[in-house]
């Protein structure tokens, strides 16, 4: 099926046509006008994200891959129907690139911009740091990338999240693996006490590129899953995979309430028990004190995505809802909607594929059809789907390896139902 305005093949789209204003949450869409749109990212681009800055421009970055193999982190500001020409964030040579642990960037305002990427580090394959830069006149140029971590170890740092701050500052956290290589170098002299463990850490950059605030958040995480981050009211929450010592990888919250750390808490406990990182983080979104987190588990051998709500900024959580259709591969994404529901985005398993799913969940757990918006593969190169909203626009990314000849970044806008903004 062809759009007429795209001339490109469209995607599975049941509601496209249909009216804008809604009686029936539960049995109507929850988007409308669905439609893709000429992707800016080169063939074979991948690892795309997506960012809303606080006056609603949307933020496309993605990885190229340059004629001599090199990378480039680039992105690309949405205007109306079309995106804008691409700007290069950084380049290079011996980068870490990765299905799973991808760049971002964050818009503190229309002109100061902050991205992260991975650049290898040692000799391990998974031995790589993280680099921060930031740009101050929206993009043009930017400035030399800070390093958030100061451990100086040949091992993992990755799984970035980032959000504004106060005074022009970025909070940052990312997955840390100072203690899994301090006991690989222990095992290697035949010292086998100290165990292999990943940590979460979290630091602050100032607007002057000082670091400050590295604390260690959760010293026993899970090894490779996304971790997410928002700002309520009260100050960012931050969800990730956690790893007990009896290797049960629920979702875990901390919040950071009046300048410190809040202890480790579940979001829900769904005993999840799996002796590996099944590379399948959480997604969370905030509005005032409103959060809800959204994620993916196979406790007790079944596959689900999960979402569960709060009202008091990420300090308790209701029951878990599901929103899966009964075969989830998870990667989820979350945007939460002016009256208090959520979309919630997830890879559903269909035949020998898969596709991007979302569907609306109301506070009081009651569940609208799911609605697909675009077909796309299972397997690992498809990557992560993303999801954003700019007022009554959703805008999503993805990456079909399989479906299209040549694999690259696909992307595509939708509308909110007018109650729904």
């Amino acid at each position: 099926m062809i759009h007429p305005d795209s001339g490109r093949p469209a995607l599975l789209i049941a509601a496209a046509a249909l009216s804008c204003a809604f009686a029936d949450r539960a049995t109507d869409p929850p988007l409308t006008s669905l439609r893709e749109i000429p992707s800016p990212a080169m063939p074979g681009s991948a690892e795309a994200n997506l960012a809303v800055g606080p006056s609603g421009r949307v933020y496309l970055s993605w990885i190229d891959v340059l004629p001599d193999s090199s990378h480039a982190l680039r992105f690309s500001v949405l205007g109306g129907s079309s995106w804008s020409t691409p700007r290069t964030i950084a380049s290079g040579r011996g980068w870490f690139v990765n299905w799973a642990d991808f760049p971002s960037l964050l818009a503190l305002d229309d002109r100061t911009l902050a991205a992260h990427w991975l650049v290898k580090r040692g000799r391990g394959w998974e031995d790589y740091d993280v680099h921060i830069a930031r740009s101050r006149d929206g993009g043009a140029t930017w400035g030399a990338p800070v390093i958030p971590h100061r451990d100086g170890t040949e091992s993992e740092h990755g799984f970035v999240s980032m959000w504004a701050g106060s005074r022009g500052t970025v909070g940052v956290i990312w997955l840390d693996g100072r203690k899994y290589a301090a006991a690989a170098a222990a095992r290697a002299r035949g010292d086998s006490t100290l165990v292999r463990e990943m940590t979460l850490r979290a630091a602050t950059i100032g607007a002057d590129g000082a670091l400050s605030g590295d604390v260690e958040l959760d010293g026993r995480a899970c090894d490779c899953c996304q971790t997410a981050a928002a700002v309520t009211a009260d100050g960012p929450v931050v969800v990730y995979r956690d790893r007990s010592q009896h290797e049960i990888r629920d979702i875990y919250v901390v919040r950071l309430v009046n300048g410190s750390w809040t202890a480790p808490q579940p979001v829900a406990e769904d005993g999840w028990e799996i002796n590996a990182c099944p590379v399948n983080g959480p997604a969370v979104a905030a509005a005032g004190r409103r959060a809800a987190v959204a994620w993916f588990t196979a406790a007790r051998q079944t596959k689900r995505v999960r979402l569960a709500f709060s009202t008091d900024a990420g300090a308790t959580f209701g029951s878990p809802i599901e929103v899966d259709d009964g075969r989830p591969v998870g990667r989820v994404g979350i945007v939460m909607l002016d009256d208090g529901a959520a979309i919630v985005s997830w890879l559903e398993e269909v035949g020998r594929g898969a596709e991007v799913r979302v569907r609306r969940i109301e506070p009081d757990g009651s569940r609208g059809p799911s609605m697909t918006v675009a077909s796309t593969s299972a397997a690992r190169p498809s990557g992560f789907p993303r999801m954003a909203r700019a007022g009554d626009r959703v805008v999503f990314a993805w990456r079909d390896p399989e479906g299209r000849g040549v694999a690259q970044v696909h992307t595509a806008t939708a509308r909110l139902p007018g109650p729904s903004r």
